[in-house]
């Protein structure tokens, strides 16, 4: 029965996840909240509707100042008619005036992988964050591809079932950002009416 395998999945990968990789994200993300620094999240397919989902929740929950170039369907449509998908990310983290202070988060199945060109356009906005001294934060599948390589703290999902990467993927990258927008050291006591 497809249902059950597919719990069985899900319960091994919620054993098998990287916890440690992700208290490092909430010191990560406490942090920049503390530095007053803006989080920047990046993803396409099904990664970028994790991506506006989250942002709600890390300004809302968690108070901290966060965007995605996906909100903006005009400015990326515009873009990407004009400049090109690959640079699409990297010109939006430009005009954005990202700094040091700022991080990128990155949602993703494969990471990136310019030498498959797969997600490029995570890739070259990965490199303009370097350029800008930002940190580099991420959810990603597979072996984690440029995030994983250059990025301070990233976690990865483990495979447990190859047909199934994806949605697995995508699926924990929600579990991921919801754990850590319920982070003690990242809730923020709600304002009263």
């Amino acid at each position: 029965m497809h249902a059950k395998q597919y719990f069985e999945e899900v319960s091994a990968l919620a054993t098998l996840i990287d916890v440690d990789a992700i208290e490092k994200l909430a010191s990560e993300l406490a942090a920049l909240r503390k530095r007053g620094g803006r989080l920047f999240l990046l993803g396409v397919g099904g990664s970028a509707a994790n991506c506006s989902h989250a942002v709600n929740d890390f300004r809302k929950l968690c108070n901290i100042e966060a965007y995605t170039p996906i909100d903006n369907v005009s400015e990326l449509t515009a873009r990407t008619n004009d400049e090109g998908w690959e640079t699409v990310f990297a010109a939006w983290l430009r005009t954005s005036r990202a700094n040091e202070n700022d991080a990128v988060f990155v949602f993703s199945v494969g990471g990136g992988n310019l030498q498959k060109n797969v997600s490029a356009n995570i890739v070259h906005a990965l490199q303009e964050a370097k350029s800008r001294s930002m940190r580099i934060l991420g959810v990603v599948g597979r072996d984690g591809g440029y995030t994983k390589q250059i990025g301070d703290a990233v976690v990865v999902v483990p495979t447990v079932d190859e047909s199934r990467i994806t949605p697995h993927t995508e699926g924990f990258q929600a579990v991921v950002w919801h754990c850590l927008v319920s982070h003690p050291d990242l809730q923020q006591v709600p304002t009263k009416w």
